[in-house]
């Protein structure tokens, strides 16, 4: 996974973990695309010092997801989903009972919501 994206999740995931500082900084740097120039500009502080604390946050997230490991259940899960209704849909396609395809379309709408 690209490193923006992840950071990204991660920080949606777990950004109320970090300091307010950290969280602003990552979310200017990945979310709204903003230099680091930028966001010492807004921030009155140091270039250096906003790479500080996007480093010390992007460390931060990492180490929560190496314990709590949320986003890595959560993809999994996306993924268990859509196989599942993937073959959801395969058996709709090949049955004929009309009782049958029902359930299935009933099934299917309650784990597309899930999505």
């Amino acid at each position: 996974m690209q490193k923006n994206v992840e950071i990204s999740i991660l920080c949606e995931i777990y950004g109320k973990l970090l300091t307010e500082k950290q969280y602003q900084a990552l979310d200017d740097y990945y979310n709204n695309d903003m230099s680091l120039a930028e966001i010492a500009e807004n921030t009155g502080i140091s270039r250096q010092a906003v790479r500080d604390l996007i480093k010390k946050g992007e460390e931060k997230l990492f180490e929560y997801e190496g314990i709590l490991k949320i986003m890595r259940k959560t993809q999994k899960n996306e993924k268990t989903l859509q196989l599942v209704l993937a073959q959801l849909s395969e058996i709709a396609d090949i049955s004929s009972e009309k009782k049958i395809n029902d359930i299935l379309n009933r099934v299917q709408k309650e784990l597309k919501a899930l999505a």
